[in-house]
């Protein structure tokens, strides 16, 4: 199936203007739904009230309107918020380059695929092939339903990314958290580093992991109606908010968990090959050797006198 574009935009390189197709670079895989039934098994239906009298609000009968004061609301009409829609340009204005490494993955918010329209394939290779060149992206101003977003063009493989940014006041900072350094040894260290060496790998697969939770409430879905019982899973050994008691120990556990040590491979002496009549002596069974009795040396004579 192919893939439909989203909208059709111009990128504008300096004089030079790009046509360009934006297609949607993710697909959200939706989690298992459930839905609240009544006492009597039917489902529930969500109903729009209204505040000042209680009465449901069909969808067809809604205004929308904005909220400048406490319960005081200037009310648009569908053709004024069409206007106001209407008012966003397809122009994306790429307002400077910098380095892709200089953008906090943190600030990343939706993404999206660029692809060349008509007439647009010779400019739009010029400007990935350079920002690749250059080591450098893109950050373009775009004004889409409302609300002038700032992007990031980036280079990649097959095309280019246009990686839609957050603003500095839509992410929290770390330093709010007030975390306290604690002082690491050299040791702790070592062990920590041989961890990560001994686990790493060269790049992200995306397609060695999967969504275990997902699969585990399927399965159990399935037994469900299949009439069996749920059972709860095991809880985990480590729970939330338990405190290592020794630091060096857990390390040290964690390498031989991570990377167990082989068994070293003992080989089998080789028997040597005995000739037929050996064997034969083999068999009889041999009596010990006599051992020589010990020389014993002689005492020197001794004379006695005969007293007188």
């Amino acid at each position: 199936m192919a893939a439909r574009s989203i909208a059709s935009l111009s990128l504008s390189f300096g004089l030079v203007s790009i046509p360009v197709k934006l297609y949607s670079a993710t697909e959200s895989a939706s989690g298992v739904g459930f839905n609240f039934l009544s006492p009597d098994g039917g489902r529930v239906k969500q109903q729009y009230v209204s505040e000042a009298s209680g009465e449901v609000v069909a969808r067809a009968d809604m205004k929308k309107g904005y909220e400048f004061e406490k319960g005081q609301f200037v009310v648009f009409t569908p053709d004024e918020l069409k206007a106001l829609e209407e008012g966003a340009t397809h122009v994306v204005e790429i307002v400077s380059f910098v380095p892709e490494k200089s953008i906090d993955p943190l600030y990343y918010d939706k993404a999206y695929f660029i692809a060349p329209d008509k007439r647009g394939g010779k400019p739009y290779s010029l400007l990935r092939q350079a920002m690749h060149e250059s080591q450098r992206c893109a950050l373009a101003k775009w004004s889409y339903k409302g609300k002038t977003r700032i992007v990031q063009v980036r280079p990649a493989d097959d095309g280019m990314v246009f990686q839609q940014l957050l603003f500095a006041d839509e992410v929290r900072a770390l330093k709010d958290l007030h975390i306290e350094e604690e002082p690491v040894t050299d040791k702790e260290l070592q062990l920590a580093l041989q961890i990560i060496d001994q686990v790493s790998e060269d790049r992200y697969d995306p397609s060695a992991y999967e969504d275990e939770e997902k699969k585990r409430i399927l399965k159990a879905i399935d037994e469900k109606i299949a009439g069996k019982q749920i059972v709860s899973p095991e809880a985990s050994a480590l729970e939330p908010g338990g405190q290592v008691i020794d630091l060096m120990e857990a390390l040290r556990a964690s390498l031989t968990k991570t990377k167990p040590k082989k068994a070293p491979v003992v080989k089998a002496p080789v028997a040597k090959a005995v000739p037929a009549d050996e064997e034969v002596l083999a068999a009889k069974p041999r009596r010990p050797a006599k051992r020589a009795a010990p020389k014993v040396e002689e005492a020197p004579s001794v004379k006695v006198r005969a007293r007188k």
